[in-house]
């Protein structure tokens, strides 16, 4: 058996933990000068309007975003992938709804501003570009594996 089965409690830890991960995502959008549906609207103060986009931030900023964004993604998919069960405390937090509008705000924002940047070292870029490819994929998964738990697996027991 797996840690969850010896120790029921990590469910309630898990739980907990959550919204945490989903703020991850949050964080990223705020970096990106971006803001998710449904995230806190709370005024902005006057001086934060100085808009910093996924275009125009600096590159080891861009960088370490899109660094954070593909493991946050690959350890994601790696815990859902061997734990399929905790697809059930995911779903209470709406994470499939949250997950999408997050890769609808953010993917298409990343990868636009790192096609248009200019590079010194186009190894960089194929670095970005690999990076980015392979966290849309495991966001991919990670929502398939979540409706194949949460939607599809219910119907066929």
């Amino acid at each position: 058996g797996n840690i969850f089965t010896q120790q029921p409690s990590y469910f309630s830890d898990l739980d907990e933990t959550l919204p945490t991960v989903l703020q991850v995502f949050n964080n990223i959008l705020h970096k990106c000068g971006l803001q998710c549906e449904g995230a806190s609207a709370e005024p902005q103060k006057l001086e934060e309007k100085v808009s910093v986009t996924a275009g125009n931030m600096p590159l080891q900023e861009l960088k370490d975003i899109v660094l954070y964004l593909c493991d946050t993604c690959t350890t994601l998919w790696a815990f859902l992938d061997v734990f399929p069960l905790a697809c059930q405390t995911f779903q209470k937090h709406e994470f499939c709804s949250r997950l999408a509008s997050f890769y609808e705000l953010a993917i298409p924002e990343l990868e636009s501003a790192i096609k248009k940047r200019h590079y010194e070292d186009n190894s960089v870029f194929a670095d970005l570009w690999r990076r980015i490819s392979h966290s849309r994929k495991k966001m991919m998964e990670v929502f398939h594996i979540l409706i194949n738990q949460v939607c599809l697996q219910p119907i066929l027991e």
